[in-house]
């Protein structure tokens, strides 16, 4: 059955490459992909999925579904399309989207004879404040059985972790006044920022080792001579689990707080973009992820420590999930550059793009052949929740 499911795969690869061309030569930011959506969406349709567009009110998102009618897991994979300003596809969205197309496609032919489900969602703007946080909370992956994604990368590496990250601003309202004839007739907002500021500063020996702040004064007043009635600083909170990052905000809250009751200023908090959660990789999927992308030929290094954020950890904590890196096996080629992008449209980006998606493929297989495999994927879910 899995020589099937390859040969389906090979079946199918030049469209998959096509779409991944197409992304290349029409780069779009994020929530703006509408090119890429409706190519997406087209495709899924012409091999008979059923096609939701502007799901949860995300006009380029969308879902993709073959169902089987009979019993069986819901395998649910991701797709991502949005570019990068200036550099295009240099995260290798293209191929992402495309991965996740061919592996829907070269399961479907398969699912009457074994049950179950395949979906597709198409999930905008990862780079910048992600779909899948909204479309998590909204309940999108609430029944998915396992949620799989696969990402272009220099080499092959396991799915691992990513650090949770909150970003927050913080906009404090003063009173203007003269600052040489009457300063004591204002209320300075850019003191109470410089306030927050170094008290962040100051707290940053005070948290655990993995606690990471950044920021930036955004607004710090208008002229010299008047006092900034208007200030606002910037965030990003990260750390490698959810709970140490709460912990931490609850505490640079009552900095912030502390700095508006010093200055007099008015304080507002607010998340300037969507927070997303560490990702909980799982291990009992990832054992059959790794196992099938090895078989492929691939050779996959152990996870590193992850050092970046991305909007799938949400979803990890709704539904068993796991991250494969598909590597070019060119360590010197760097993520975000240009060279990058160009690299997925040659036919090292095409053998990449098939390993990829039938890696996921095989994988949904096992997961959907092997009740025990799902067992253990589960339980592990539940205890690690």
């Amino acid at each position: 059955m899995k020589e099937r499911i390859k040969k389906n795969a090979k079946e199918y690869l030049n469209d998959a490459f096509q779409i991944a061309n197409y992304l290349y030569e029409n780069p779009e930011l994020g929530y703006q992909e509408v090119k890429a959506c409706e190519a997406l969406c087209n495709a899924f349709k012409e091999v008979g999925f059923e096609v939701e567009r502007n799901i949860y009110e995300i006009p380029t998102a969308f879902k993709a579904t073959y169902d089987s009618g009979k019993e069986g897991a819901n395998i649910v994979l991701c797709a991502e399309y949005d570019a990068l300003p200036d550099i295009g596809h240099g995260c290798g969205h293209n191929l992402i989207c495309s991965m996740a197309f061919l592996a829907a496609v070269a399961l479907k032919p398969i699912l009457p004879e074994i049950g179950g489900k395949v979906v597709v969602f198409g999930t905008p703007a990862e780079e910048t404040s992600g779909a899948k946080v909204e479309m998590a909370e909204r309940g999108a992956f609430d029944d998915a059985s396992i949620a799989m994604m696969a990402h272009p990368a220099p080499v092959s590496e396991e799915s691992g972790s990513s650090l949770t990250l909150i970003p927050l601003q913080f906009q404090y309202y003063g009173k203007a006044a003269h600052a040489a004839a009457s300063p004591e007739e204002g209320i300075n907002a850019l003191d109470a920022v410089i306030l927050l500021y170094n008290g962040i500063n100051a707290m940053r020996q005070h948290v655990p080792n993995d606690v990471q702040f950044h920021g930036y004064i955004s607004n710090g007043g208008s002229a010299p001579n008047i006092v900034p009635d208007f200030a606002e600083a910037r965030f990003y909170i990260r750390a490698k689990k959810k709970a140490t990052a709460e912990a931490a905000i609850e505490r640079v809250k009552k900095i912030a707080e502390g700095a508006a009751l010093m200055t007099g200023a008015r304080l507002e908090m607010s998340h300037f973009e969507a927070t997303y959660y560490d990702l909980v990789t799982n291990h009992a999927l990832l054992e059959a992820f790794t196992a099938n992308q090895e078989a492929l030929g691939d050779h996959v290094k152990p996870a590193e420590a992850g050092i970046g954020s991305l909007d799938l950890g949400n979803v990890s904590y709704k539904a068993p999930c796991v991250h494969g890196w598909i590597g070019f096996n060119d360590s010197s080629l760097v993520i975000h550059s240009r060279e990058f992008a160009d690299r997925t449209v040659t036919d090292e980006g095409k053998e990449l793009l098939f390993r990829g998606a039938c890696t996921m493929a095989l994988t949904a297989y096992d997961v959907l052949t092997d009740k025990e495999l799902l067992a253990r994927i589960r339980k592990e879910f539940e205890v690690a929740k």
